[in-house]
């Protein structure tokens, strides 16, 4: 797919690295190799060492593959959907493209998934409240975005994680332990990594 994140050079003027200009340029010129044979060889190498892995959609077509895998038993469930909204190249961050990312995946995964939501930009927080709302997890911080309000740059990734854990317990959600995150997604718990 293509990923374009240069429309961010009409929006900032000054920069804080002379290396972030031409990165966001460069971005015109990119495209996110993965292929067939690509996919296959990841989850079959990965499956063998008992890597669970999290699958980032940036558009249906990507839930479309995933499904292919699945009913060829080379994606193991339950899956780990992590729908990212807002990268040009991708799906966009209307509330229409949530839910039709939901619909899809429902429609192919059926009960075999785990649903999380990515907003890249100033669709971190809207989105993530939205797809809260409807059923899903929820990833912040400052790999997808630097703000923690509208003009106000997020000091850190902890301040979005506060920031959607208010708005999360105030909507009536529980937030789930990293115990129970693990659980959730059956992943072989942190007494059996090598780190």
């Amino acid at each position: 797919m293509n990923f374009g994140l240069f429309p961010m050079l009409a929006r900032f003027q000054n920069f804080s690295h002379d290396w972030e200009p031409e990165y966001l340029e460069g971005s015109r010129d990119v495209i996110f190799r993965n292929t067939y044979r690509d996919i296959e060889e990841i989850l079959t190498r990965g499956t063998e060492n008992g890597t669970k892995f999290e699958y980032e959609c940036y558009d249906t077509g990507h839930l479309y593959n995933l499904a292919y895998f699945h009913d060829r038993g080379l994606a193991k469930g339950p899956l780990f959907v992590q729908s990212v909204f807002g990268i040009l190249g991708g799906i966009g961050g209307h509330p229409e493209d949530l839910m039709h990312m939901r619909r899809t995946a429902n429609r192919l995964l059926g009960s075999e998934y785990e649903w999380s939501i990515l907003g890249a930009g100033k669709n971190q927080v809207p989105l993530a409240a939205m797809g809260s709302s409807v059923g899903s997890h929820v990833r912040v911080g400052l790999e997808d975005s630097l703000w923690l309000g509208p003009g106000e740059l997020a000091t850190s990734s902890a301040a979005q994680v506060a920031k959607m854990r208010i708005i999360l317990e105030q909507s009536g959600f529980d937030i789930a332990t990293p115990d129970e995150s693990r659980e959730i997604l059956q992943l072989k718990g942190k007494d059996n990594v090598n780190f």
